[in-house]
C-alpha cells in the first residue's frame, strides 16, 4: 500500500491515541462496575421480558475488566 504525503496537518497523534484509550479504558471500567453491581445488589437484568441470568453478568465483568486493563496498559506504554 503506498502512502503519500499531500501536506495536510497530522491529526493522529500519540496524545490523541493515549487519550482515546484511556477514556476507552474508563468506560470499561465504568460499565464493569455497574455489572457488578448488579450481580451484588441481586438486581435482575432484562431486555424486554428476557432476564439475563447473572452468570452471563460475571461473563461481562470479566471480559470488561480485560478489556479496560487492556486500555489502561496500551495508553501507559504510548
Amino acid at each position: 500500500m503506498m502512502v503519500y504525503n499531500t501536506g495536510m496537518k497530522k491529526f493522529i497523534t500519540t496524545s490523541n491515541n493515549r487519550w482515546y484509550l484511556t477514556l476507552s479504558a474508563i468506560i470499561f471500567t465504568v460499565v464493569a462496575i455497574a455489572h457488578l453491581a448488579l450481580i451484588v445488589l441481586q438486581m435482575p437484568a432484562t431486555i424486554g421480558e428476557y432476564v439475563i441470568p447473572y452468570e452471563l453478568n460475571g461473563i461481562v465483568v470479566v471480559l470488561l475488566g480485560y478489556l479496560a486493563t487492556r486500555g489502561f496498559i496500551a495508553a501507559h506504554r504510548l
